[in-house]
């Protein structure tokens, strides 16, 4: 197994000098070196093949006995050091202090094809940052982790990557609903990739504790690395260092609304600095085109992190970071603007993003009723998101009378369809179809066009339920299965076709499809 390591983030920031790994407050460090947990029988269950050439891997490598043992954590390879980075955050609006990696451990980093990959495995045990936990993972979240990050990629989103899923032959205790019913799982391992892991959280921990020295660093750090454009650290690097991390995040959730995910844990130590979708916990995908839908039982209440709010926590996390390095910049007014901007570019942005899935190309300025009376109509009665745009692409504009028959799978309650919700609905065809005629292109033309933004097929949570069920009792083809469909979501793919399914009666209100905890 050949890698191109070229570590840097643990060369080039400060380590915490204590060794020793038990929990504490770390000061005055980026990160503190940790161990993965040696596993009692580890096993490889799936490994991506897209990731492996990124990074350069062979097939052959991925069945090598030294591949099982790095990415399950029994070998560390010669001249790394493993490390678990520091960090701070806000969850569900109050600050909770140090957070951290803690059941994240970063093998290396690695140079291939001018592009930097940060390989972390999930799951390998404990580090100063795990508080009160055990640093390990169980299968249901890593197999969420897992098929979740891939698809995202393959749906456009930007996102971190999975390159493998394993077994460690543990068994780890866990209460997934935490109300008291604890019990064992078994406990697995998932190797995540990205340019790099850091967050909102990074820079906020040294903010919190009026660190401005260890600040500074950090940032300069993230935008010779990442941000090399920009130039050399100033007052003027580090706004533009913001605008940039504004523009990229702004940029990923307008995909989450465009596909329907929703993360369910926005906290700002949940927010990648490189605008990708990161720490897959209990996210959901809209069934039911619903604003006010949380996959998160933690957030069952409030319902923050509702998909409909996402933006405004967006903005919110966003406000957050500028707080962070305000004392790097000391004048509010900049940043104050590029907030500003976040707000009018998202209006913007959406409205471009709901054309597309409209199949609209020019621009009129009715468009924005019609795509607020779509919304409207589609929380008249349950209906399915997915379904609903890619059925909507066969579409006819010279037959505008039958919308309804061609959108009419999406409907969980076809029945309600009547009345004042059809009326509304043929009025809404109408308009649309009225609308369409001052587009250029044909009917086909547009279907072609509104099928490269409107998935067939989305990891659905019964779905991967229905995965993490069978990988309980020792089957794993279907990992594999939803794996293979999943890399081409815009495709028809026929052999795929019981996938493009309404969520099933049973999953309504089933744990783990509909609901999730943090755990999850």
């Amino acid at each position: 197994m050949n890698l191109n390591i070229r570590d840097k983030f643990n060369k080039a920031l400060p380590a915490d000098p204590i060794k020793d790994n038990y929990r504490r407050q770390v000061s005055e460090a980026c990160f503190s070196y940790a161990t993965p947990k040696q596993t009692a029988k580890p096993e490889m269950l799936h490994v991506s093949d897209d990731m492996l050439e990124s990074l350069g891997l062979s097939e052959a490598d991925a069945k090598s006995d030294s591949f099982l043992k790095v990415f399950t954590g029994n070998a560390i390879l010669p001249n790394t050091k493993p490390y678990a980075m520091c960090y701070g955050g806000h969850q569900f609006g109050n600050w909770a202090g140090q957070l951290g990696d803690g059941r994240a451990i970063n093998l290396f980093e690695i140079e291939q094809d001018n592009k930097n990959w940060a390989l972390q495995l999930k799951g390998a045990g404990e580090t100063p940052y795990s508080r009160t936990a055990d640093g390990l993972a169980v299968l249901r979240s890593s197999i969420r982790e897992y098929l979740c990050s891939e698809a995202m990629f393959h749906l456009g989103v930007p996102t971190t990557r999975a390159l493998s899923l394993a077994l460690s032959g543990d068994q780890v205790l866990r209460d997934v609903m935490y109300d008291g019913n604890t019990a064992y799982e078994k406990g697995a391992i998932v190797c995540r990739t990205a340019e790099s892991f850091l967050r909102f959280g990074n820079y906020q921990i040294f903010a919190a504790r009026q660190d401005e020295e260890h600040l500074k660093q950090l940032v300069d750090y993230t935008i010779k690395h990442h941000f090399p454009d920009i130039g050399e650290p100033s007052k003027v690097s580090y706004i533009e260092f913001f605008k940039q991390v504004t523009q990229r995040t702004l940029e990923m959730i307008i995909h989450w609304q465009r596909v329907g995910f929703v993360h369910g844990v926005m906290n700002t130590d949940n927010m990648s600095i490189l605008g990708l979708t990161i720490d897959y916990g209990p996210y959901g995908w809209l069934e039911g085109y619903e604003y006010g839908w949380t996959p998160n039982t933690t957030d069952r209440q409030n319902k923050r992190y509702r998909y409909g709010n996402q933006p405004n926590m967006g903005l919110w996390n966003l406000i957050q970071l500028a707080n962070a390095i305000y004392p790097l910049i000391g004048d509010a007014a900049p940043l104050e603007a590029i907030l500003n901007q976040y707000k009018s570019d998202f209006e913007s942005g959406s409205l471009n993003m709901m054309r597309s899935k409209l199949g609209l190309e020019i621009t009129d300025e009715k468009d924005q009723i019609l795509i607020q009376e779509l919304e409207d109509n589609l929380h008249l009665t349950e209906t399915d998101m997915t379904i609903f745009f890619r059925n909507l692409a066969n579409f006819e504009k010279e037959t505008p009378s039958k919308g309804l028959e061609v959108i009419h799978d999406a409907f969980y309650k076809p029945d309600e369809v009547t009345g004042n919700i059809e009326t509304r609905w043929i009025t809404w065809f109408e308009n649309y179809s009225e609308r369409l005629q001052k587009e250029a292109c044909s009917d086909n033309e547009r279907k072609g066009k509104m099928n490269v933004v409107n998935p067939k097929c989305v990891l659905r949570n019964y779905m991967a339920q229905l995965a993490i069920d069978d990988a309980d009792k020792g089957n794993y083809h279907l990992i594999d299965e939803l794996f293979q469909m999943l890399k081409k979501p815009y495709d028809e793919q026929p052999e795929y076709q019981k996938w493009f399914a309404k969520r099933p009666d049973w999953a309504r209100h089933k744990v783990g499809c509909s609901m999730l905890s943090c755990s999850s």
